[in-house]
C-alpha cells in the first residue's frame, strides 16, 4: 500500500506537493502516487479533480493509498459555486475559502463515505494558485503572503521560469524537501500554513511501502 495518492490539477503540482511531504516527514524517498492525472501525458485540469472525487476510481483509491491528497487551486472555486468573497461582498480570509472548498468536496464525495474516511482525506487547497506556495522561497517579505498573480511574480522574480515544466518545479522546489526550511517558511503562506497544521493534527506515520 502506498503512504500517499495524489489528486491533482497538474503534473508540475505533483512535483510541489512532493517534495512538501520530503520536508514535512523528513524523508526524501517518499512518493506521492498519481491517482488523477495518471500520468504526466493523461488529461488534467481542475474539472477532473472534480470528476475523480465523484468517482468509483476515488473509492478505490483508498484501497491502496493510506491517505489521499487532493489539491485544487481556489482560482477556480467560483467555477463550481465557491466565490471569493461572501454575501456583503467582503473577500473571505484563506481560512474561510479553503473550508468552504473543502464543504463542497465533502458533498461532492458523498457525505457519508466522506465522513467515513475523513481521517484519510488530506486537502491541498491553494489559494487562490499553486505557485504561491513558491512566494516564500523566492519573493521580497511584502510578497511571501500573496495570494493573486503569483504566477506572474514569479516569472518577475526568476526571467528563466518555465511553466509546466516538471522538473524544472520540482528543481525551485527542492528547498522545501528540508525540513528546517519547510518549517520556517511555510508560515509566510496562509494556504500553505494550513495544509503542514492539517498534515501536523494527523500525527501520521510513514510506513513502508510494499
Amino acid at each position: 500500500m502506498n503512504n500517499f495518492g495524489g489528486i491533482v490539477e497538474g503534473k508540475t503540482d505533483f512535483a510541489i506537493i512532493r517534495n512538501i511531504l520530503a520536508g514535512y516527514f523528513n524523508d526524501p524517498n517518499i512518493k506521492l502516487k498519481p491517482i488523477q492525472p495518471e500520468h504526466f501525458n493523461a488529461p488534467a485540469g481542475w474539472d477532473r479533480v472534480l470528476k475523480c472525487c465523484k468517482s468509483q476510481k476515488f473509492r478505490q483509491a483508498l484501497q491502496f493509498n493510506r491517505y489521499i491528497i487532493i489539491h485544487i487551486d481556489t482560482d477556480v472555486s467560483p467555477n463550481f459555486g465557491i466565490p471569493h468573497h461572501d454575501e456583503k461582498g467582503e473577500k473571505l480570509t484563506s481560512e474561510q475559502l479553503i473550508r468552504k472548498v473543502i464543504d463542497k468536496f465533502r458533498l461532492e464525495i458523498g457525505t457519508d463515505f466522506y465522513d467515513k474516511y475523513a481521517n484519510r482525506i488530506i486537502f491541498a487547497i491553494t489559494v487562490h494558485s499553486i505557485e504561491c506556495w513558491l512566494l516564500p522561497l523566492y519573493s521580497s517579505e511584502e510578497e511571501k503572503s500573496q495570494t493573486d498573480n503569483c504566477l506572474r511574480l514569479l516569472k518577475q522574480i526568476l526571467p528563466e521560469f518555465k511553466e509546466k515544466d516538471y522538473e524544472y518545479y520540482e528543481s525551485i522546489t527542492s528547498k522545501y524537501s528540508n525540513r528546517e526550511d519547510l518549517l520556517k517558511l511555510c508560515s509566510e503562506n496562509p494556504s500553505l500554513k494550513i495544509f503542514i497544521e492539517d498534515l501536523a493534527s494527523r500525527n501520521i506515520e510513514i510506513s513502508e511501502e510494499l
